[in-house]
């Protein structure tokens, strides 16, 4: 098997982690509330992300990088670390695996546990589109700034703290932007639940690609240009 499949295997398998328990967590919160049983809460939530994002960094980090994210893979893309097909290809796997997570959630939990949308990110009533672009940009910016410092310096600690950082922040952040805008970070994660619970138009899919993928690449830039300009490029 060629280390680009192996690279390709990697994303799909983390991505496809990442959504299956972080959607499946918002399934069980919302069982656990309908019935009276108090719910996991946002912060349970947010931890069940950061633990599945963290720990899947950590598995597949050596092979392909453990972007997971589309929109991790944008900064390495803008910074040269990928090529165009390189990146393109990280998107494929990383959409299919979200995709492929969401519809087994919809085999595995009943209708009647789980949310009608899938746990599919939305804004908040009266919160609007542009201060959720920005919102998804800024967290994201942390997450990607947090992947480069761990995972492209040189001078990290990716064999160290990167997946333990990496998961950390994801929970930072969906602490703060889980109840105004789901917390996404990641258009995979916008994209698998949406498509599988039929919410592509009118979920504000949008927010969900231009505030990350924006947030990815000003945080893969930035820290290239300043913090990378004495090492050679890591692919």
């Amino acid at each position: 098997m060629s280390n680009t499949v192996q690279k390709l295997i990697a994303e799909f398998i983390g991505t496809f982690t990442l959504i299956f328990i972080g959607v499946g967590s918002i399934c069980a919160d919302y069982y656990l509330h309908n019935t009276g049983q108090g719910g996991l809460g946002l912060l349970g939530i947010a931890v069940a992300h950061g633990l599945a994002i963290g720990i899947m960094v950590s598995a597949v980090g050596h092979i392909s990088g453990g972007h997971l994210n589309p929109a991790v893979t944008i900064g390495f893309w803008v910074t040269k670390r990928l090529s165009t097909i390189q990146a393109g290809s990280y998107w494929i796997a990383q959409l299919l695996g979200a995709t492929a997570a969401a519809y087994l959630l919809l085999l595995i939990v009943p209708d009647t546990m789980r949310p009608t949308g899938l746990g599919t990110p939305d804004l908040a009533f009266d919160f609007g589109r542009w201060h959720g672009m920005l919102l998804e940009a800024v967290t994201t910016f942390f997450l990607v700034f947090v992947v480069f410092a761990t995972a492209a310096d040189a001078k990290g600690a990716f064999t160290k703290i990167a997946g333990f950082a990496i998961g950390l922040t994801v929970t930072m952040d969906i602490l703060f932007a889980g109840p105004f805008t789901g917390g996404a970070m990641n258009p995979a994660r916008a994209f698998g639940p949406a498509l599988a619970s039929h919410r592509l138009i009118g979920a504000n899919q949008v927010v969900y690609w231009v505030g990350p993928l924006l947030g990815g690449v000003l945080a893969g830039a930035l820290y290239d240009r300043i913090f990378l300009r004495d090492q050679p490029v890591r692919s």
